[in-house]
């Protein structure tokens, strides 16, 4: 047997597995929206152009984009602290990433709620204190929804970051340093362009993870800050226009596959896992 060959025998079962668990699904999602409840493209044109569909698709971005932006600001805050601090400093960082992927998501979303509802501690809380009279809407809404998904995304965000922090030449941090840059100005002009790689690879990750929420918005947004995720739910389950819920799926199928190749194309994977 040739030696190319090998490789290619020893990761066929997982490739077989995936074509069975996810393509041949997907290829039966996409035979749905080009055939129910009639042949054509007509589910798409309602997709682009129902007003509804439109806003959901807006809403599911523009919240996407503030837990990118919230996720990864606070990723990198960690990930310095991670890479950089003191051995105390790094053992409490590391807690604080891999602790939270021993607790399920629906856990964490029922905590916010407890905490963020109008009965909720952090209201009552306030209320004892005098800081306000009436009790502050902090769930059922976006700001819940915005809130819950990034605390679920940190963790995810934190490793692409780190790995690019930890793949960093020293030697060009002393060269800036001996060559009378301050800390400050080392850091927004050499270190963290150089980890730039890792900050496009850890929003890219994060924005893909949150299109395709759905227990979280459903249970902070209370209806009220729908997403596509959970738009599809309602399409399929409760309307129900599979066709209609199946061409929503092949498009955010086809949004998710452009920025996965955005991310190969730009954040150079191998460099930062390396």
């Amino acid at each position: 047997m040739r030696d190319y060959l090998k490789p290619t025998l020893l990761i066929a079962p997982l490739l077989l597995f995936l074509a069975v668990a996810y393509i041949v699904p997907f290829l039966g999602v996409v035979s749905w929206s080009f055939t129910l409840p009639q042949p054509g493209i007509g589910n798409y044109t309602s997709a682009v152009t129902d007003p509804l569909i439109i806003s959901v698709f807006v809403r599911t971005f523009r919240i996407c984009l503030f837990v990118t932006v919230f996720a990864v600001i606070m990723a990198y805050a960690i990930a310095l602290i991670w890479v950089r601090g003191t051995p105390t400093q790094r053992l409490i960082a590391e807690l604080c990433i891999l602790i939270p992927f021993w607790i399920s998501v629906l856990t964490r979303a029922f905590g916010w709620v407890a905490l963020l509802s109008n009965r909720g501690l952090i209201n009552t809380w306030l209320t004892q204190l005098g800081a306000i009279s009436e009790p502050l809407t902090l769930v059922r809404n976006e700001f819940g929804v915005i809130l819950g998904m990034v605390h679920f995304l940190i963790p995810f965000a934190v490793f692409p970051i780190a790995s690019a922090m930890r793949s960093l030449d020293e030697r060009v941090l002393l060269a800036a340093r001996g060559m009378g840059s301050s800390r400050t100005r080392t850091f927004l002009q050499v270190f963290l362009p150089m980890t730039a790689p890792g900050i496009l690879g850890a929003a890219i990750m994060v924005f893909v993870f949150s299109l395709g929420f759905f227990i979280t918005p459903a249970i902070l947004g209370g209806g009220r800050s729908v997403m596509a995720a959970e738009l599809i739910y309602l399409r399929i389950f409760q309307s129900p226009n599979w066709g209609l819920g199946a061409a929503i799926s092949v498009l955010m199928m086809v949004i998710v596959g452009l920025l996965l190749t955005l991310l190969m194309r730009y954040a150079r994977p191998k460099s930062m896992l390396s």
